[in-house]
């Protein structure tokens, strides 16, 4: 929960949702070389080794990020939620490369000012008791911890966590059904993977699928198609995905002796083509908006409560999908239809409860969800727009006046 944060109130608003969205990146990127670590694993190891090697490597990220964790300076809105604002402002200056004097920066930090009197007006103190009633009494800011829980709840609803399940599962089908051989002949086959390598495969090429989408969304969306376009747009795409497989399960399973139709092939393109679509939206888009929304004594509280909301329906989807997959329908195609029915409900959600915060600093967050008002503050967008035309106009007069030269 604290790399989101952490880097939220780090990052220029322009370019926050990028950099916030890496979080999701890295993740994905070490989920995707596990799966590969346990198929090169289960390939070319034999014995305790086969086990041993795969938990060993999960060290190594623990190892960096605490080495890493030295060169890390404290965030500039922790240091003035602590009255430090001399060192505020100079890490301030050092994290947007521009002057402490600079209009910029003094907005921005005329803005954390401002947001903090407000906050401190509205309650006062700083106990448990007295954050928990900031959070749930004040309207604004009860549904800011809202929408962040109802966002980690739809987005594990997606069934992003069961997809490998159900990715497994239909290569399963076809292989019990006697069709792997027309499946994926050149993928499989030609290979010679067999049995469990063959599910261990396949969800290696899923991991590098989610990777690949994610780099995609952060480089050329994140910050210029919107938070609010980027979870409609994903939603509708990802229920499709899901209802496709669910009629292909349902009218038209591979037959034992068969070959698979064409419908068979895009069934496994509909699962790879899920996962690019979530992670064009609902993976890191949840986590850029959980951490920017809140107020700024109730970021850590705000992204802690979508965190454990994320990891309980994480458990939840994951329990639940094997036994929705003996249960629900035959060969579980009612299992694709339930989680593309949760696809399409999110985008109502999405439609008419999330305000768009593309462009919106964090402190104007208050501003948004109606607790305080910056009316009197410009806008540190504004205040650098004025200082540069302030700058050029000085210029043009030096060279102008005779005087200068």
């Amino acid at each position: 929960m604290l790399t989101p944060t952490y880097i939220s109130e780090n990052a220029p608003r322009a370019i926050r949702g990028a950099l916030t969205g890496l979080y999701q990146l890295f993740e994905t990127t070490g989920a995707m070389l596990a799966f590969w670590i346990n198929y090169g694993s289960l390939l070319h190891l034999t014995g305790n080794s086969t086990w041993i090697v795969p938990l060993s490597m999960q060290a190594l990220p623990a190892i960096l990020l605490s080495v890493g964790m030295f060169f890390c300076h404290e965030s500039p809105r922790f240091l003035a939620r602590k009255d430090d604002w001399e060192q505020a402002s100079a890490i301030l200056s050092k994290v947007r490369s521009l002057p402490v004097e600079h209009p910029y920066v003094q907005t921005e930090l005329l803005e954390m000012q401002a947001q903090l009197e407000e906050e401190r007006a509205l309650i006062g103190g700083n106990s448990w008791w007295d954050i928990q009633r900031e959070m749930w009494t004040i309207s604004g800011n009860r549904k800011r911890a809202l929408i962040s829980i109802f966002l980690m709840v739809c987005q594990q609803m997606t069934g992003t966590n069961g997809t490998i399940i159900l990715l497994s599962s239909l290569l399963c089908l076809f292989q019990q059904e006697g069709a792997i051989n027309y499946y994926a002949p050149t993928i499989f086959t030609d290979l010679g993977v067999t049995g469990n390598a063959n599910s261990l495969f396949a969800t290696g090429v899923y991991g590098i699928c989610k990777v690949v989408g994610c780099a995609l969304f952060l480089l050329f969306l994140a910050d210029s198609l919107g938070r609010k376009k980027s979870l409609l747009g994903s939603a509708i795409a990802m229920g499709l995905c899901m209802f496709y497989l669910g009629f292909y399960v349902r009218f038209d399973p591979p037959k034992l002796g068969s070959a698979v139709p064409p419908a068979g092939y895009i069934a496994l393109v509909a699962v790879y083509l899920f996962a690019v679509f979530f992670q064009f939206g609902w993976g890191p888009v949840c986590w850029i908006y959980v951490s920017e929304i809140p107020t700024a004594r109730l970021r850590g509280l705000n992204v802690s409560l979508a965190a454990a909301t994320q990891w309980l329906f994480n458990f939840v989807v994951a329990r639940a999908t094997p036994v929705m997959l003996t249960t629900v329908g035959n060969a579980g195609y009612g299992t694709y239809f339930i989680f593309g029915s949760f696809c399409f409900a999110m985008f109502f959600f999405v439609w008419f409860f999330i305000p768009e915060t593309k462009g919106v600093s964090l402190e104007r967050m208050d501003e948004l969800f109606g607790v305080a008002d910056f009316k009197n503050i410009e806008d540190v967008g504004v205040a650098a727009q004025h200082a540069e035309q302030e700058k050029a106009h000085e210029i043009q007069i030096e060279r102008l006046d005779p005087r200068s030269a």
